[in-house]
């Protein structure tokens, strides 16, 4: 599996940004997709997942500012980012968990939001 995610950028808080992760080299329709965050000096954190069907899952950080989607057909998934706050500067990631897997497996390289206040 490969992963490659872009979109990251510099933007003011209350700004938004959109992250995008082409998916490629398996099935996609045989993995849940996830954004995680890693802020400077700070453990990598989960920010959001979305399965097949389009269930979502989000952080309580980011509920209500993050959307995750998917596109089946095209293998990509994003992250919209609305009312960016300073404290969601950070990497990230997207990553990819084979269904009855209990961890994602395959990260892509990151990518750099930085929220300005």
């Amino acid at each position: 599996v490969q992963l490659q995610a872009s979109g990251g950028g510099l933007v003011q808080a209350g700004g938004s940004l959109r992250l995008s992760c082409a998916f490629s080299g398996r099935t996609f329709s045989n993995y849940q997709m996830g954004w995680f965050r890693q802020a400077p000096e700070k453990e990598r954190e989960f920010v959001a997942r979305i399965g097949w069907t389009g269930s979502t899952t989000y952080s309580d950080s980011v509920q209500g500012r993050f959307t995750i989607s998917r596109d089946n057909a095209k293998g990509t998934v994003d992250l919209q980012m609305n009312i960016l706050k300073p404290e969601d500067t950070a990497v990230y990631f997207c990553a990819a968990k084979l269904y009855g897997r209990s961890t994602y497996e395959h990260w892509g390289q990151g990518t750099l939001v930085t929220v300005s206040s």
